[in-house]
């Protein structure tokens, strides 16, 4: 499973659930006693689940240095440990519901069915649909090199990081019934006066740092040469924006469509 950095995950989930929490309304969690965030990371699910919820939550994760992140910001228990192998008993949970996890794992499938085993009642499933992203930019060479990249990146990834309507199919082989979903959309803007996580942002494109945080997934889609021209084009984008930032007219929207799915635990009859 790749690992991800504190701060990747910031930017990458920064603002969601901040406008509507509509979406999470099948995971019932104004009924919950007891919920698993699985893949918590920093615990950015974890906080919403918290504050939405009566129950106690509890954050997993394999990272020792993200589940620190989590425990010190969010004040909830914390576990260590494997998604597909927790250290907690079967049945501990009534909701186990995990964001942007089984993307990143190659059997999505036996996650689900782990998840079973340790709910009575609900498992739920929050995952990015990458390959419908949408990208707008007042700089034009930013929209073109961002569907290159992610192009390349999801060819070159070894999940699969597109799940879509894959994803009720996996809840429905795991077992789950009752199988519900909806589409959540994160959108991301970029306005003046621009805060400091934007101004980063647009120093790590000039820079080729956000790049390099897929560089071995692109590697494994371009050649050598492919990646370098690549590169070039991208720190010649991020000083476009870097400039225009400068000037006070750049303008980025992003939409990153999230699969909200939900499933019932079949009882011991069914």
């Amino acid at each position: 499973m790749r690992k991800f950095s504190p701060e990747y995950l910031r930017r990458t989930r920064e603002g969601m659930w901040e406008d509507s929490r509509a979406a999470l309304a099948p995971l019932s969690l104004s009924d919950r006693a007891r919920i698993l965030d699985a893949g918590a990371g920093t615990g950015e699910l974890a906080r919403v689940l918290d504050e939405e919820s009566p129950a106690e939550v509890v954050c997993l994760d394999a990272d020792p240095d993200l589940l620190a992140v989590a425990r010190a910001e969010t004040g909830l228990d914390a576990v260590a440990g494997d998604a597909l192998r927790p250290p907690v008993a079967d049945g501990a949970f009534d909701l186990v519901v995990c964001q942007a996890l089984l993307v990143n794992l190659p059997d999505p499938t036996a996650a689900l069915r782990t998840f079973a085993d340790l709910s009575t009642d609900l498992v739920a499933a929050i995952e990015p649909d990458n390959a419908d992203v949408g990208v707008d930019s007042t700089v034009e060479r930013e929209v073109a090199l961002e569907r290159q990249v992610r192009e390349a990146y999801i060819e070159g990834v070894e999940t699969d990081v597109a799940l879509g309507e894959r994803l009720v199919s996996s809840f429905r082989e795991a077992g789950l019934a009752e199988v519900e979903t909806r589409r959540y959309y994160h959108r991301k803007l970029v306005e003046p006066p621009y805060d400091e996580a934007a101004l980063s942002a647009a120093a790590r494109k000039a820079s080729g740092a956000g790049l390099a945080d897929h560089e071995t997934e692109l590697r494994r889609a371009l050649s050598a040469d492919e990646y370098d021209a690549l590169r070039r084009e991208w720190r010649e984008m991020g000083r476009a924006v870097v400039e225009a930032m400068q000037d006070g007219t750049y303008r980025r929207a992003e939409v990153v469509p999230f699969d909200v799915v939900v499933g019932r635990v079949r009882s011991g009859g069914e």
